[in-house]
């Protein structure tokens, strides 16, 4: 078997790593792209820039070398188109390796051409206008560099021609203060160049991590796609699967149920009710199969009210004390007047299905419940001495199928669905369930439920199964199933308890039998459907346009052995009565005789 996962760990794919060259495209595509986000604001800002230290030297100086410089500058903007196509190639991320070409290509002219200023402006003992070239050049240096950082040959591109050709002009001058400052200027550009390089690699690592947690989230992404898809062909699985073997399960419970009756007081009765026993088996197995869906679908509705423990008690004991015998196993229900407040029925099953865990686990010793008052709430501990459960197991215990102890799934042990039904039931009535094990010596199973408070009625349109049989049963009853077999074994058992049956086999069938009977007086008085009729007919949908038809708004019965969610859903807000199948004689006949009363 299978073990689950260390807690906290998530098995995935590993994501790509850096060197992937995919990767390593997309991440110098987004760099390019980054860098060119800025270009048009950093362009439109050297050029202001220019225009304000030419103004203001030759306000200054009136030298008219100034306007050749100027000429220059715009001289290099003339090649900005080259920069700007960028914009109109329709996939640049596949050309990114030439748009940075092209850019870094065309930053180096532009930033000769600022360090071409000093040469060609710097006037000869004027410490504030070389004071201001100098800060401008400088401050467009390190804020290029900043602006620039996604793409490293852009970073030089634009820093290194400007600062070493201020420098140098600087350091022409061979005065004193001059070298000085061109010193400056060196170890400026050094500083600044080791920072705007921790910049492009912070940058770059971000991309990285970001393209490889994209990846990792397009991985978990269709992991959950998988697992939903597997749920979704799971739940149509066990529909279908559940449907096709309720059909003959039906009928055969039907006409076990006439045998057992003809065959009272002979040998052969004894063969009857050895079947209708392996009938009831299979019958809860699916039944429990049925409860998750019902579960799952919202049909079943918690209506809680003040009972006490002793009435919920009554009722488990007989459902398990014989089996604790057989297996030689004591099994004490501690009688308690504790009162607390949930749905009986629902309280009731979610216990049940914790002993009879109980039980199969357990192979000498005993199961003991009982009940504990904790303040505002009430405390039902179910205590064994079975085999226990592996620590490992616990997280998965309340999983579907999933049976910690039985590797070989022997039938005995059941499907491994009852703790599945109590998570689900504690979840409807709001209980918390708590588990403590050891293996070896046994495990304890608390629900904890609120104590009581007041007294609420209940009601449903559900048809229970052991409800007892009261009142007439009708006398003329209309069949609708397709399934040649379920719908002669519905007869067979109608006509044995003297109920005339008409049996059709679609809905138009059905319409004739239905007008006919009318015309002679007749009427009948109950109709029983199939859910699924031949070619995908909808039962539901039939048997409410049959109702119509009758003036008397004929009761109906909807038999179905569907346990889609969305269906049973379905069902239930169509407010007719449901009898599941596989449904026994007894049922049946329980069900005919509530839609009289009703």
């Amino acid at each position: 078997m299978e073990l689950p996962a260390p807690p906290g760990t998530l098995s995935v794919r590993p994501a790509r790593l850096a060197s992937d060259p995919d990767l390593e495209a997309r991440v110098e595509a987004e760099q390019v792209a980054t860098l060119y986000a800025t270009i048009r604001g950093a362009v439109a800002a050297g050029t202001a820039m220019a225009a304000i230290i030419a103004t203001a030297y030759y306000l200054e100086t009136g030298s008219t070398s100034i306007l050749a410089w100027l000429g220059i500058f715009a001289a290099g903007k003339l090649r900005y188109p080259r920069i700007a196509a960028y914009f109109d190639d329709p996939r640049p991320a596949e050309r990114s390796r030439h748009w940075s070409s092209v850019v870094t290509r065309e930053l180096t002219i532009t930033s000769a051409i600022w360090g071409l200023a000093p040469w060609m402006l710097l006037p000869e003992g004027d410490v504030p206008l070389a004071a201001l070239l100098m800060l401008v050049l400088l401050t467009l240096a390190s804020a290029g560099m900043l602006s620039l950082a996604s793409v490293r040959g852009a970073i030089f591109a634009h820093a290194v021609p400007m600062t070493v050709g201020l420098a140098a002009a600087l350091a022409w001058r061979g005065q004193g203060l001059e070298l000085v400052l061109a010193a400056c200027c060196v170890m400026y550009l050094v500083v600044t160049l080791r920072f705007a390089l921790s910049q492009h690699d912070l940058i770059r690592r971000a991309l990285v991590e970001r393209f490889n947690n994209e990846a990792l989230a397009r991985q978990l992404a269709e992991q959950v796609d998988i697992a939903r898809r597997a749920s979704e062909e799971k739940t149509r699985f066990f529909a279908s699967a559940s449907h096709d073997l309720r059909q003959p399960l039906h009928a055969i419970a039907l006409f076990g149920a006439v045998l057992d009756k003809e065959l009272k007081g002979t040998p052969q009765q004894t063969h009857a009710s050895r079947l209708m026993r392996a009938v009831d088996a299979l019958g809860t197995s699916l039944d429990t199969l049925l409860d998750v869906s019902r579960l799952d679908a919202g049909i079943i509705v918690a209506e809680p009210r003040r009972l006490t423990i002793n009435e919920v008690f009554q009722k488990l004991h007989p459902l398990f004390g014989q089996r604790a015998e057989e297996k030689g196993l004591q099994l004490r229900l501690r009688a308690s007047e504790l009162a607390v407040r949930s749905d009986p029925d629902l309280l009731q099953r979610l216990l049940a299905n914790v002993i009879e865990n109980a039980i199969k686990y357990t192979v000498t010793g005993g199961v003991a419940v009982v009940a504990r008052s904790r303040g505002a709430s009430v405390w039902i501990e179910c205590y064994d001495t079975g085999i226990g459960i592996d620590e490992q197991h616990l997280p998965r215990i309340f999983d579907e199928f999933y049976q910690a102890n039985n590797p070989g799934r022997d039938r005995s042990r059941g499907l491994g669905i009852g703790l599945s039904i109590v998570r689900r039931l504690a979840q409807l009535l709001d209980h918390a369930v708590e588990v403590t094990t050891r293996p070896g010596k046994g495990t304890r199973f608390r629900v904890v439920v609120p104590a009581a408070a007041a007294e609420q009625p209940s009601t449903g349109n559900v048809v229970e199964s052991q409800a007892p049989l009261s009142g007439a049963l009708p006398r003329r009853v209309l069949v609708l199933d397709d399934e040649a077999d379920v719908g002669d074994a519905v007869a067979a058992l109608l006509d044995s308890h003297g109920i005339e049956t008409l049996v059709t086999r679609s809905e138009r069938d059905a319409a004739l039998a239905l007008d006919h009977a009318i015309a002679q007086d007749r009427p009948f008085e109950a109709l029983v459907s199939d859910y699924r009729l031949a070619e995908g007919a909808d039962g539901l949908e039939a048997a409410l346009r049959l109702q119509l038809r009758s003036p008397s708004r004929v009761p109906v019965l909807l038999v179905t052995g569907e346990t889609s969610p969305e269906r049973l859903q379905r069902v239930q807000e169509s407010g007719i009565a449901v009898l599941f199948k596989p449904a026994t004689g007894p049922a049946l006949l329980q069900a005919l005789a509530a839609l009289s009363r009703s």
